[in-house]
């Protein structure tokens, strides 16, 4: 490893301050620009032709190449520990590597370790990166498990640290992994304060339980890690952590889209109106997960990462198809190196393999290949998926991911028709291993701009140790919250009139008032209803008369409006009137005393008493009264 660069005291880089990039198409998302780029302090200070600039300012044309923002690789893990080790890219050599590839910040990743506080992991990594990186960085939060301390020290995070994203794992169980009802609440807790909830999406049980079959039947080696969590494993917790983002109005990032049809997922996701972004890598664009079927256990180890590279060799052209045409947004690194013999901690048993690949270095270099030479994609798209989505989605935009007055100044000239071969020999990285290996690759960084300073000049890597910046990641970034206020206030309900809202309220007093006068009568009648058993069951017909016009509910009708037989109306012969009847309460006792219509089963069935009583067989008339 070579010896860091030390830090320039200030009143030696006069030369370093000032700067003008000549000549350049100034390629930024939305535009390809001929024009020239004046840099001073650090910040760019003029666009345009034939620019006034103080004497003493370097010059570099840059004719016949790209001016574009540097990269931004949101996903990086250096000195991580994991699995029993530590990664061996740390915060210099690993930044080192980034601007050498063109990649001018880095955001990694504070994971907690165990029993460790999210407070002590943030002063833990800052005290580790602070006096080591080469260029500027940020720093995203895991939430490995939940409680109210967490809770605290997130909004804590995000209100006085500059932290606004936190990455929860639904793998790695029973270490890192948290289940549903917990993300439903950190993703709540993320709403609140105005943060970008981040995710590893992988069903963890499935995983354990795939792990544990695939042992006991002998499968030990590398190609057992893929077997273990395919492609639809990966998709479903996709699926399952938009969802429940959905439910709560938290935007979402999903790191490492690593499979078509999780890429397939983030894509109808978004389709339906969630607001959530997918972020692929480098290794999931330039290989494939054939690797792990390779003869050498090394090789095969090293491709080992979580999501893991899927067999289907189709999948890199896939992803990058989404990636061009916005089904996926971002691309990172996931860098987590380790050298073989910290691979070989698994050389029995594919679960203890550490997990990680290299990339930082090689990211910018393999997309362009890939997509850019290969024709899918172009230079504009090039830059929002390496760069300026990053900055807006994290709120580091337009300080970062530019070419504009007042943005800092981290620019990288590429040279599209240069060529380079990737190999571990020659790459900046400590890992003695690289998944790209042999890749010949368009497009390199001829000259990387770091804050204002030349740090890679004409391919000539010259970092300084300790340069880069600790930069804050305010909360409530406009890019992602706008979308959260605008879907907030669209109206969930169907808009009425005031007119049209009394008249519902009258309708609805009026059904009121109808529904309790059907009950009072419904009382009433039953009431009397009982009464009128009462009275036939212990009273003689002579004596209804009396008690029933003591009832309310029986009127006292005219002479006129009683109903005689003659008043009946004719009936055709034969028919029977539905209208006679065998009883009567006039004052014609002998009408009365009619002959009964005797009835052997009444309506229910036999009655054991009472007014349906049937009398004995050999009674053949009314009994007298």
């Amino acid at each position: 490893m070579s010896t860091p660069v030390k830090k320039v005291p200030i009143h030696l880089q006069s030369a370093q301050n000032r700067l003008l990039i000549k000549n350049g198409k100034i390629v930024n998302e939305d535009e390809i620009v001929d024009n020239d780029v004046y840099v001073e302090d650090g910040v760019i200070k003029q666009l345009g032709r034939n620019l006034i600039i103080p004497g003493g300012t370097r010059v570099i044309d840059a004719r016949g190449k790209y001016v574009m923002p540097g990269g931004i690789d949101p996903h990086t893990h250096f000195e991580l520990e994991l699995m029993g080790t530590k990664s061996v890219d740390d915060f210099y050599q690993g930044t080192k590597a980034a601007v050498a590839g063109g990649t001018t910040m880095i955001i990694d990743f504070a994971i907690p370790k165990q029993g460790e506080s999210l407070l002590e992991a943030y002063d833990r990594y800052r005290a580790t990166a602070d006096e080591k990186v080469c260029c500027d960085y940020g720093l995203h939060i895991g939430v490995t498990s939940w409680n109210s301390k967490v809770k605290e020290e997130m909004a804590i995070l995000a209100r006085d640290h500059g932290i606004n994203s936190f990455k929860v794992f639904m793998a790695y169980k029973d270490t890192f992994m948290l289940r549903d009802p917990e993300l439903i609440e950190v993703f709540a807790a993320c709403k609140d304060i105005g943060a970008v909830a981040q995710v590893h999406a992988e069903n963890g049980d499935l995983i354990a339980e795939n792990t544990k079959r695939l042992l006991a039947a002998g499968v030990t080696g590398p190609e057992g890690h893929e077997m273990s969590r395919p492609e639809e494993v990966e998709a479903e917790a996709v699926n399952r952590a938009c969802v429940i983002a959905n439910q709560v109005n938290c935007p979402l990032y999903v790191v490492h889209v690593m499979s078509r049809s999780a890429a397939e997922e983030v894509e109808a996701a978004r389709r339906r109106g969630v607001i959530v972004w997918g972020e692929t890598l480098a290794a999931a664009l330039g290989t494939d997960g054939t690797q792990y079927a390779h003869s050498c256990w090394r090789h095969a180890a090293g491709h080992v990462l979580s999501p893991p590279l899927r067999p289907d060799p189709d999948t890199p052209y896939n992803l990058m198809i989404k990636l061009a045409t916005g089904g996926l947004q971002v691309t990172g690194s996931d860098n987590c190196t380790f050298n073989s013999e910290q691979k070989a901690l698994g050389k029995n048993d594919f679960s203890k393999i550490p997990n990680g690949v290299n990339g930082v270095e090689d990211r910018m270099s393999v997309v362009w290949e890939k997509g850019v030479q290969a024709g899918i994609m172009n230079p504009t798209r090039f830059v929002a998926v390496t760069s300026t989505n990053a900055a807006k989605i994290f709120n580091l935009y337009p300080r970062k991911g530019v070419i504009a007055v007042g943005s800092d100044a981290d620019i990288v000239i590429w040279d599209p028709n240069r060529k380079r071969t990737i190999s571990a020999e020659t790459h900046v990285q400590a890992v003695d291993f690289n998944i790209f290996e042999g890749l010949e690759v368009h497009g390199v960084p001829e000259y990387v701009i770091v804050n204002g300073r030349v740090c890679v000049d004409e391919c000539d890597v010259k970092v300084v140790h300790g340069y880069g910046r600790f930069v804050e990641t305010p909360v409530y970034p406009p890019y992602v919250y706008d979308l959260i206020s605008e879907r907030e206030q669209k109206p969930r309900g169907v808009a009425r009139t005031e007119v049209e809202l009394k008249r519902y309220a009258e309708e609805d007093a009026a059904m009121a008032k109808a529904r309790e006068a059907a009950k009072a009568a419904a009382a009433t009648a039953a009431a009397s209803a009982a009464t009128i058993g009462n009275i036939y069951t212990n009273g003689s017909v002579d004596s209804l008369k009396p008690k029933l016009q003591n009832l309310s509910c029986v009127p006292t009708l005219p002479e006129s409006a009683v109903v005689t037989p003659s008043a009946k109306g004719p009936r055709l012969e034969g028919q029977r009137n539905l209208q006679d009847s065998t009883f009567s309460i006039s004052e014609d006792v002998d009408e009365a005393r009619r002959a009964c219509i005797r009835v052997n089963n009444p309506p229910g069935g036999r009655s054991a008493g009472g007014f349906w009583s049937v009398p004995p067989k050999e009674e053949t008339e009314a009994p007298s009264q």
